[in-house]
């Protein structure tokens, strides 16, 4: 039997994003649940040109890829690179967002070129199509558009955003990172459980 499908939204730049996906990492290896790598750009979704988060004027993947360490230039270039990585299969995409996250949020590398790279060969990708992919990147960001787009009509604001297969999506903002199976299970169905819930919850925020 094969179990419904939950997009998670992500963006290289974000630590609670790093921490949703080694969630649904966990999830997927040790208890089979399937999820879909899906990418939202918080620098397209914070652009002052963008007033309405659903209609926005001012595109990512529109924007040139030229080298540069500012957080629009940084993050189309993660964002390419991993679509290229898809190009190679379900688990090589898994294999390059992992390594690129924990590069960056675990051993707080830049995210250039190097890194980019240096991701590819811990995700065992075929490198010499990955450059190849990389040089022709009119497909990636054709699909990059269409994550972007689905963020869009979706409202997506901030990352990780987990979209159940009932429909219902939110932002789960994580303070920890969780690769145990059983805590991450547990966080998991309380997640759930809060989505369904007829009480109608919509922000859960501590005090600091």
């Amino acid at each position: 039997m094969t179990l419904p499908t939950t997009d998670l939204y992500l963006d290289f730049l974000c630590p609670f994003a790093w921490r949703g996906v080694e969630l649904a990492d966990v999830l997927r290896r040790e208890r089979g649940l399937p999820f879909h790598l899906r990418h939202f750009s918080l620098v397209q979704g914070n652009h002052p040109e963008n007033v309405d988060r659903k209609a926005p004027t001012w595109w990512l993947h529109e924007q040139a890829a030229e080298a540069g360490n500012a957080p629009q230039q940084t993050s189309l270039r993660a964002f390419l690179a991993a679509q290229a990585a898809a190009r190679q299969g379900e688990e090589a995409a898994w294999a390059f967002t992992l390594a690129l996250f924990r590069a960056r949020h675990e051993r707080n590398a830049e995210l250039n070129s190097a890194t980019i790279n240096g991701a590819a060969q811990e995700a065992r990708l075929d490198l010499t199509r990955f450059a190849a992919d990389l040089a022709n990147d009119r497909e990636l960001r054709e699909r990059l558009a269409a994550d972007l787009r689905d963020a869009a009509v979706l409202g997506v604001f901030g990352t990780p955003t987990f979209v159940l297969p009932s429909g219902n999506a939110a932002y789960l903002r994580f303070s920890r990172l969780i690769r145990d199976p059983e805590k991450a299970q547990a966080v998991w169905e309380l997640y759930g459980s809060v989505l369904h819930s007829e009480a109608g919850i919509e922000t859960i925020k501590r005090p600091r």
